[in-house]
Parts: C-alpha cells; structure tokens; sequence
C-alpha cells in the first residue's frame, strides 16, 4: 500500500490557456431594423427587398405597441413607415432603400464588401 503523506508522481498537466489572441475584425453584418406595419404596401416592398437580398432583419410591428411607434419617431424624425435602419444609419423608408440598390450601395453599407465598401455612403435625408 501506498503512504496517503508521500509525495505522489507529477500528473501531466494540460498545457497553460495562452493570453487570448487579438481576432480579425470580422465582417459581421450589421443590425437591420424595419419599423413597419402588416398592411403598408411599402413594408412589403421593403421587406421582399431585403428577404431576396437574404438579409435577416429585425421588423416591428408600429401598431402593436405606441412605444415602438413613439421609439421609431425619435430615432427617425418620422411617422410614416417602414422606417428602416442599417446598423445606426437611417437609411429612409422604402423608396429610400431601393435607391441605395439602384445605385449599388445597398450591399456596401450591409457590408458585403461591394466596391467601395469601407467609404461612406451618402444616404438622402
């Protein structure tokens, strides 16, 4: 039998966890929020916009809650709908976002690295 009071053999251990190493920047696409309502044929627009783009987005529905529609104001300066927001750019309404992909600016502020992406997109106020 073994002395409980002996020293015992060394156990290998695992290996030391190593100071995290700083990642690349990854190119997580940005929060899409569409401020909208189930009945406005621009919502619609808007939402098959950016379902065939295959770009998940946040939508909230205006008319189940007054605070939604009180937050979407304030933070757009606006009361019609959709209000839609890429990241923390206000990109407009629906007229506004199908701009933005006619001029094949959509894809860069989404970033999708589209020509010239990293430059600023000047979005119409």
């Amino acid at each position: 039998m073994s002395d409980p009071a002996a020293p015992s053999a060394p156990v290998p251990s695992a290996p030391a966890p190593s100071a995290p190493t700083p990642s690349a920047p990854t190119s997580a696409a940005p929060r899409v929020v569409m401020y909208a309502t189930d009945w406005c044929p621009y919502c619609s627009r808007a939402r098959q916009l950016l379902s065939r783009k295959g770009v998940a987005f946040e939508e909230i529905d205006i008319e189940m809650s007054p605070e939604a529609r009180a937050r979407m104001r304030a933070r757009s300066g606006r009361t019609s709908v959709p209000q839609i927001f890429i990241g923390d750019t206000h990109v407009g309404g629906c007229d506004d976002l199908h701009a933005l992909e006619a001029r094949g600016a959509l894809d860069a502020l989404l970033g999708r690295g589209a020509p010239g992406a990293g430059a600023p997109i000047p979005i119409p106020s």
